[in-house]
């Protein structure tokens, strides 16, 4: 379920110039707060939560996975170029699963590792705040990931689409209205990091099981609908 050509062709379109240049930035941002917020403060595990949660998991991490999830397929749809790609003997399914492998990969690279390492900039792993951030990155990594490459295959708009849920949905309305914040992949993601903290280091919305339960299940729903509607583009362009 792992084409190599696919993946390869993949990785060269998501680390170009452009997109490197985006991919790169805003984790190096996320290091530079850090570093700053540390040498004007002493360490504190509420500042150390609330930089890593506000700006690394609510901003950075959901902007990354637009990034790599759109730009997985987007612009092969939009230039015409997935034609010569489907016109190959490779599964529709295979090329989807790679794809989400390629996005999901390079999107958990540059969040998680990040956040790992400013989160012990910040608080040296006190309750294992660094630990519990970087794991939230990871897994709300891939479920973006499966969202935007979903939006990827369905519209020509899939990076607008896609910034005005990171943006608006994510960003703005899961942080402030209760009943969005349970529809939040980023709630669901704090569901882990507040397991894997200590008790009371970060504060999540929804249950563990709930939280695990809908990354699993969103993932899963959108991998499956992209595949379909690749399948979709395929019988079109033969008829």
């Amino acid at each position: 379920m792992y084409h190599p050509t696919v993946a390869r062709l993949t990785y060269r379109g998501l680390l170009g110039r452009r997109r490197a240049l985006i991919l790169f930035a805003l984790p190096a941002l996320l290091l530079v707060i850090s570093a700053a917020v540390r040498l004007l403060t002493e360490a504190d595990d509420r500042t150390a939560a609330g930089v890593l949660g506000g700006f690394a998991l609510a901003t950075m991490v959901p902007l990354i996975g637009v990034v790599a999830g759109t730009g997985a397929i987007g612009p092969e749809i939009d230039d015409g170029s997935v034609v010569y790609l489907l016109a190959k003997p490779v599964k529709r399914t295979s090329i989807i699963l790679t794809k989400l492998t390629v996005a999901a990969g390079v999107s958990v690279a540059f969040s998680a590792l990040p956040t790992l390492i400013a989160g012990f900039v910040l608080n040296g792993n006190s309750q294992q705040i660094a630990v519990a951030y970087a794991v939230a990155a990871a897994v709300a990594s891939v479920a973006y990931s499966a969202i935007f490459l979903l939006l990827g295959t369905v519209t020509r708009h899939a990076v607008v689409a896609s910034l005005v849920y990171a943006l608006v949905w994510e960003s703005l309305f899961g942080s402030v209205i209760p009943g969005a914040r349970t529809l939040s992949v980023q709630q669901w993601a704090l569901s882990l990091a507040q397991r894997i903290a200590g008790e009371g280091a970060v504060d999540a919305e929804v249950g563990l099981t709930l939280g695990l339960t809908l990354l699993v299940v969103v993932t899963v729903a959108a991998t499956a609908f992209a595949a379909r509607k690749l399948r979709s583009l395929t019988l079109a362009g033969e008829e």
